[in-house]
């Protein structure tokens, strides 16, 4: 894997302006010139899909945070394509964007571009997933391994440490879906081994998923438990418990323990009436918020360092020139419990972003 520039020198470079480390453990001080003039800075946004609603929620809070960041943006969708993607920067780039919000789904494929982006000296802030090679000025993510370790201690106490569960998992080219099912399995061997896990890869694709949970419950309708690794899976899910009388109150011996993640309204309202049990709030809101506003600072030649944020998260450095913002995830229950060693808020907590979207 190819090494990048001394952290400082890589960010200040692919800003294309000489910054000044920030010393304040992430927060984001320093100095940096900002553009001439009084226009707004051109910044471009890739969504990864539109068929899905998180990713619909993203979107929708992306002219929000442009507007307060003084932002002219310029945006595609490159619908978990990653042709597309690459002709959609390029297609960005000639409209002179001064940086780039890239979320692509397949993280190894994604590095042509970012070497190419660097050439340019254009600085590109990745949102949701980690680039496996290549640089960039930041990545706004939660820390996908604490998903499936969360996912697993609810799971592992709601089932008391024995029976059978599915986990439909995403995709394993994304290291989202790699870091999610390893944690889970990990945490299954080390915390409940009397509990059989059948891993199911989906590519993030409802229909298939529902396929594939309908082919377990088949072989094995003593499954207790599933953790769908997103809220792809929700309705397939919730349809075929029905079908299968199976969706029925926790309080019922029938009842299937089901976790997701993504922290969606309709998510909030299935734990709220007892047809799921859990989630992990990915916050879209301020994946959108903290995208923008670093893209805003990589124009404005500032530089990060490892450490504590203002804003409850933590920078770490997964490598030289490239930083990691790990925002905040909870999990979510109807009860607001601890299981394991994980606190959870409820699922009516005015602070997750699932209960403020609006219409």
């Amino acid at each position: 894997m190819n090494r990048g520039l001394a952290l400082g020198t890589a960010l200040a470079l692919a800003a294309g302006l000489t910054g000044a480390c920030g010393g304040d453990g992430g927060t984001g001080t320093g100095t940096g010139t900002a553009a001439p003039g009084d226009a707004k800075p051109v910044v471009g946004v890739d969504y990864p899909r539109s068929d899905t609603d998180f990713w619909n929620s993203f979107i929708k809070y992306v002219p929000q945070f442009g507007a307060e960041n003084g932002l002219d943006l310029k945006t595609s969708n490159s619908q978990n394509d990653i042709a597309k993607l690459t002709a959609n920067v390029q297609s960005l780039v000639s409209q002179g964007v001064k940086g780039l919000v890239l979320a692509p789904q397949d993280t190894a494929a994604v590095a042509p571009t970012l070497q190419q982006l660097t050439a340019k000296k254009i600085p590109v802030v990745m949102v949701d997933t980690r680039p496996e090679q290549g640089d960039a000025y930041m990545v706004v993510r939660a820390d996908n391994r604490a998903y499936g370790e969360k996912a697993c201690k609810f799971l592992g106490e709601k089932l008391s440490g024995k029976g059978k569960v599915v986990m439909l998992q995403g995709d394993l080219a994304s290291i989202n879906g790699r870091d999610r099912t390893e944690a889970f399995n990990e945490c299954m061997k080390a915390n409940y081994p009397d509990i059989t896990v059948f891993g199911e890869a989906t590519n993030w694709d409802g229909a298939l998923a529902s396929q594939k949970l309908q082919t377990q419950l088949t072989a094995n309708p003593d499954i207790k438990g599933v953790y769908m690794q997103s809220s792809f899976a929700l309705a397939g899910t919730l349809q075929l418990l029905k079908q299968r009388g199976l969706l029925v109150p926790p309080s019922d011996p029938k009842h299937v323990f089901v976790v997701s993640n993504d922290g969606i309204p309709q998510e909030l309202k299935e734990i709220a009436a007892g047809n799921i049990d859990a989630t992990v709030s990915q916050p879209a809101d301020q994946y959108a918020k903290y995208a923008l506003e670093y893209t805003k600072a990589a124009i404005d030649g500032k530089t990060f360092q490892p450490g504590p944020t203002d804003h409850d998260s933590n920078i770490i450095q997964v490598r030289p020139g490239l930083l990691e913002d790990q925002l905040s995830a909870p999990l979510v229950t109807a009860d607001g419990g601890t299981y394991g060693d994980v606190q959870s808020v409820k699922s009516d907590d005015s602070s997750l972003w699932g209960n403020n979207l609006g219409g």
